[in-house]
């Protein structure tokens, strides 16, 4: 098991329906309020495969910023577009099939080959997106049920 260098909780409390509010740990940071599409929810705030696009784009536009950075690097105003493609599995239940990720990281004509150094090696910084290829351990506990 690899070590632990630092760890974070959040809290989701439901409010009606399919509505949501998460609270993060840090006094600085907004709540967030979610719901999932019609037909079961009123679309009030991102789908929980929304917040997941939205970590992976915010993500690999960091990393790039990272490396182009250590590198030596100009950008000019990231931006991350991120398609999801929902499936249905052998169950008939919904799952992420595919995730496209285009970053555009404004390189300026004369630095293209100069970003090739950090084009190649980005991805690997992106702390969410290689964890999702690789998968997570997940402890999934019921309160009530499994001794919480």
């Amino acid at each position: 098991m690899s070590e632990v260098i630092s760890e974070f909780s959040i809290s989701i409390q439901q409010q009606q329906d399919y509505q949501f509010v998460v609270t993060f740990d840090k006094a600085s940071m907004a709540e967030l309020h979610t719901d999932e599409s019609a037909p079961l929810g009123k679309e009030t705030g991102p789908t929980p495969a929304r917040m997941l696009a939205a970590s992976l784009g915010n993500c690999l536009a960091a990393s790039m910023l990272f490396a182009s950075k250590k590198a030596g690097v100009a950008t000019h105003n990231i931006h991350a577009d991120v398609k999801v493609q929902t499936v249905r599995n052998e169950n008939r239940r919904l799952r992420i099939g595919k995730v496209q990720v285009t970053i555009d990281a404004g390189f300026a004509p004369e630095d293209i080959e100069k970003a090739k150094g950090p084009r190649a090696m980005f991805e690997d910084f992106c702390t969410v997106t290689q964890s999702i290829k690789q998968g997570i351990p997940v402890e999934v506990k019921v309160k009530g049920i499994d001794g919480e």
